[in-house]
This record gives structure tokens, sequence and C-alpha cells, in this order.
């Protein structure tokens, strides 16, 4: 890191899910100036460029690595990437995924309709009865998919800092208000940031009161503004402790957590 030029205005590469773009209400574009990643971008006096979509996992944002030409581009010109991927991963997921990603492939429209809703209308209680088990990837994979991407990346750029963090909480009925593997992720992410040297961000000890209390969207899942705000704070403070040249504004609502 010694050698590296100071990023006085850093580029920020962010692979994510919904929880990077989703507010109060509904999904918003992504220069949305209120989401954590342009809040981040802000406190750093640099500039947030993310690739996301709903439900995304560890596994997606390798899938986005290895196959978006757009994604390859904007790798030559990142100063960090954060890797704001895993919370989707820990959610109860009672049917296999290639099945439960599947329903939207049927056809006719009315069929598929019939078989969405009644999967979400089961979905609560059938978390309930699993405990959260299976979970949509298990924590083996999200620590796999994710290794694999942060080598792929030193390969291309070793002196890039990449970024993680550890999964969010939710309260969402969709889900039974479930969360059972999320503490094994927790910790399987934990070692294997210590062992490969990737700071991570603590989401949970920033937004977790935000989320819990009730604070955030209706969904019980995604944040209001306030959360984003916490977010976007304790991610430039982990983003600035790593990145020559840079500063941020300190934490708000949070503490964020090295390895």
């Amino acid at each position: 890191m010694a050698d590296q030029a100071p990023a006085t205005a850093p580029r920020i590469l962010v692979l994510g899910d919904s929880l990077s773009f989703h507010g109060p209400d509904s999904g918003h574009p992504a220069d949305e100036p209120r989401l954590w990643p342009n809040v981040c971008a802000r406190e750093l006096g640099g500039r947030a460029v993310l690739f996301a979509g709903f439900g995304w996992t560890a596994r997606d944002a390798w899938w986005a690595l290895i196959g978006d030409p757009q994604l390859w581009a904007e790798l030559h010109r990142a100063d960090v990437v954060v890797l704001a991927v895993g919370s989707m991963d820990t959610l109860p997921s009672p049917l296999p995924t290639y099945l439960r990603t599947g329903l939207r492939y049927l056809r006719p429209d009315g069929l598929r309709r019939f078989a969405r809703g009644a999967y979400r209308r089961a979905q609560p209680a059938l978390a309930r009865l699993t405990r959260g088990r299976p979970a949509v990837l298990p924590s083996r994979l999200t620590v796999r998919y994710l290794d694999t991407a942060v080598g792929a990346l030193r390969v291309l750029r070793s002196d890039l800092p990449i970024v993680g963090w550890l999964p969010s909480v939710h309260r969402s009925a969709d889900y039974g208000r479930v969360h059972g593997e999320r503490a094994a992720t927790a910790a399987r992410l934990d070692a294997w940031a210590e062992r490969t040297d990737v700071p991570m961000l603590d989401v949970a000890a920033v937004v977790g009161e935000h989320v819990l209390g009730g604070h955030g969207n209706p969904d019980g899942m995604h944040w209001g503004w306030e959360g984003h705000a916490a977010v976007g704070h304790a991610m430039a403070e982990r983003i600035a402790a790593i990145l020559p040249g840079v500063a941020a504004a300190p934490v708000v609502g949070g503490e964020a957590r090295g390895t």
C-alpha cells in the first residue's frame, strides 16, 4: 500500500444486493444521493459506481465479476472495491434456489402467478418450521465465492483495496421473522476475513437497531434513509482507514470492525 498513489477523489466500486439501492419505500436509481454508496462517496470526496440486483448473493457478485464487461471496464478505474453482499445468502429458503428462482419462468402467466403467490403465502410458515434452514446460500459457499472473487481481483490488480461486510439483520414477516443462518455465516466470514486480510464492516452493529426497531422499510428488511446514512458514514470510515490520501467524518450510528 505504501507505493500506491493517494486517491484524493476515490472511485468506489460496489457489488451489492438490494440493500444498496432499496430505500424506505421502493428501489431507487443508483444515483439517488441518499443511498449508502453515495453517502459513503460524498464522505470521501469521491464517486460510487454500483453493480447490484434484487436478491444478489456472493454467487451473483462473482457471476457479475466474470460476466459483465461494463464491470470489467470499471475495475480499471476503481480505487477500492466493496463486496456488499452476503445478507441475502442468509435468508430462509424452504425451496431449493433453482426451484424458487425458476418460478418466474413458468408459463402460462396464470400458472406462474398462482405458483409464486402460493409460495409467498407458504414461505413464512415454512421458514418458522425449518428454523430458517436451509438458507438461500450455505455459508461455506458464501465464503467460497467471496474468496474466489478476492483472489481474482488480486490477480488483476494486486494493489486494489477490497472491503467486505458481515450480513445485515431483518424482521421480515415474509420470512417468518426467522434468521437462523445469519450467525453461522457471520462467523465464517469473520474467520475468512482475518485469514485473507479483507477489512469488514459489521453492518448489523451499525443498522441493527434501525431495522429491528421498525424504523426502516415496512418490509422489515430494507433500510430507511437514516439507516443508509449510518451505513454510508461507517463504510466511509472503514475505507478511509485503508485508502491513502482520503479522510472521512466520524461514523454515525454504529461502529466499524476491522480484521
